[in-house]
């Protein structure tokens, strides 16, 4: 599923190419489910921060069976089952990936599912534990709880022991996040917010955090949101720069100020290239919660590999609960 010009989701082609090649320290995949996220919108539209080279598939996650090792590779077989991150290039049938971005995806779990673990789980247990420094009794505030990573921060909220609050748009979605364990439901409107509505939404957030404010707040919306629960920061608080679909906010910084709070930036990919054994330890933390049944993706709806665009053009309408997965192949 090949974007060869820049536009929406309805430019992308499904085309042939040749099979690619597992190169020098590489593994090549043969894809069973590619799951989508919001970097697909905008990397189609040439929006992101990485542009490759057209043609290219979008796709930042797979799951599949290792169908070549590369030269160099050691403690992976044909035949293995795996998951991987790609950057882009995922929705197609083979790919080929450096080893170091491949995790083994142990017997007995659906390849759907998997393919929707690791970006939104990876980035969400950096952002909280990394950067956030969250802990045991802490007030977790997460905005746009019902996506993907928003749905992450509350798993591993409850997981590391913090009292979470989750921010959602409607009460579909609020159901959701009560599901998957959120101690109390803020539902917000759809920004843009005037003066008053903003000053109003501040209030919501400081209702339901609690006099002495957030500990952490995770934020992968942005825009018009992130004023009013910056001002429900406790002392010495920690707001967590996540993603902006609801556009890049300014911030009032006397409020950083006056709460004496931190502002982090979370780039798990740069981090993860950084600091590659510490990223795997965390994968791996990730897998035993995983196995322990005290985190699990939801994926909302699958998609077949024909439809790919639509499954993009549905994450961008910021509709979607959870993930959203292209399935390649049986």
């Amino acid at each position: 599923m090949l974007s060869t010009t820049p536009g929406g989701p309805e430019t992308l082609e499904l085309l042939d190419l040749a099979d690619p090649v597992a190169g020098p320290g590489q593994l090549l995949i043969a894809v069973k489910a590619c799951a989508i996220n919001y970097p697909d919108v905008l990397i189609i539209e040439d929006k992101y921060q990485f542009k490759p080279q057209r043609p290219f598939a979008p796709g930042a996650e797979v799951s599949g069976i290792v169908a070549a090792v590369g030269e160099g590779v050691e403690g992976w077989a044909i035949g293995d089952r795996v998951v991987a991150t790609t950057g882009h290039g995922g929705m197609v049938e083979k790919v080929a990936v450096d080893a170091v971005k491949c995790y083994r995806l142990p017997e007995g779990r659906d390849f759907v599912e998997a393919s929707a673990l690791l970006l939104t789980y990876a980035t969400t247990i950096h952002a909280l534990l990394d950067r956030g420094h969250l802990k045991a009794g802490e007030t977790l505030l997460v905005l746009g709880a019902a996506g993907g990573v928003g749905l992450a921060a509350v798993e591993l909220g409850k997981a590391f022991g913090a009292r979470v609050v989750a921010a959602v748009s409607s009460e579909e979605k609020a159901e959701a996040v009560r599901k998957a364990g959120a101690d109390e439901v803020v539902i917000y409107g759809r920004a843009p917010f005037d003066k008053d509505q903003s000053k109003a939404l501040a209030e919501q957030f400081k209702a339901a955090v609690g006099p002495d404010g957030a500990n952490v707040i995770y934020d992968p919306v942005g825009g018009d949101y992130a004023e009013p629960a910056l001002r429900s920061i406790a002392w010495e608080g920690r707001y967590l720069v996540v993603g902006f679909p609801a556009g890049i906010p300014k911030l009032a910084l006397n409020l950083t100020l006056l709460k004496s709070c931190d502002v982090c930036g979370v780039f798990w990919g740069a981090w993860a290239a950084r600091d590659p054994k510490a990223n795997r330890a965390r994968i791996a933390q990730l897998f035993d919660l995983w196995e322990q049944g005290r985190i699990a993706p939801v994926v909302s709806e699958v998609f077949p590999f024909a439809r790919g665009g639509d499954a993009i053009a549905k994450m961008g309408s910021r509709g979607a609960i959870g993930k959203l997965v292209v399935k390649i192949s049986e």
